[in-house]
């Protein structure tokens, strides 16, 4: 019943992070323009994601500008771009593939079966959170490094936006749910292993014995 309740609960964070992850990757604010020295401009907000780089201006308008060439774009954004998607796959195959090896679902057949439809769920949503982390950590060194650079100009650096943030926790809620759907079925196994079923051997005292009776009547 406890495990049970862990993988319901694991499923939960990893639905969590499945959201996030498409949300991180749709996103247009993975880095927003940075309020620094005497380029202020408050109104004005330009924000610069995978997929378009948007403007939002204080009137309320807001105009995005979507990113046709791949070529053109830097090697962190189509690194980003691959690895996010596939985190997004992974995961969405995370969630159909536990939802048929938990205890509390009727589906998947035998016990054993579940069990491993449940393992391999884990592992995809492991796999998934490790493909989200890195784009993410990856993205963040770029910014962090063009705004600690003075030779690059102030009007063109750039903060860390809310796509990074979601990212990072996302990607950390589908570690932590794949992790804990390994180990519950790695608990599980290691228990048959430890103890196995035992076998009943005829005793040779009988067999002795049944010898000596026939020895008797001849």
């Amino acid at each position: 019943m406890a495990s049970a309740s862990l993988q319901f609960f694991a499923f939960i964070l990893a639905l969590f992070g499945v959201l996030g992850d498409i949300a991180a990757t749709l996103l247009p604010n993975w880095k927003v323009n940075a309020d620094v020295g005497s380029n202020i401009i408050t109104a004005i907000t330009q924000m610069q994601g995978l997929w378009m780089d948007c403007t939002w201006y204080s009137t309320g308008m807001f105009s995005c500008t979507l990113k046709y060439s791949v070529l053109s774009l830097p090697v962190y954004i189509q690194a980003a771009r691959t690895t996010m998607v596939l985190s997004c796959i992974l995961s969405a195959f995370g969630i159909c593939i536990t939802t048929v090896g938990m205890k509390c679902t009727k589906l998947g057949g035998d016990t054993d079966s579940k069990s491993h439809a449940c393992f391999a769920g884990g592992v995809c949503f492991i796999l998934a959170g490790i493909f989200g982390l890195v784009p993410t950590s990856w993205y963040t060194r770029e910014i962090i490094s063009n705004f600690l650079d003075q030779t690059i100009p102030e009007s063109t650096k750039h903060e860390p936006g809310g796509a990074v943030y979601t990212g990072f926790i996302s990607a950390g809620f589908l570690l932590i749910a794949g992790v804990i759907f390994c180990t519950s079925c790695f608990k599980k196994q290691q228990g048959a292993w430890i103890y196995p079923p035992k076998h009943h051997f005829p005793s040779t005292e009988q067999d002795s014995n049944a010898g000596y009776n026939l020895k008797d009547y001849v």
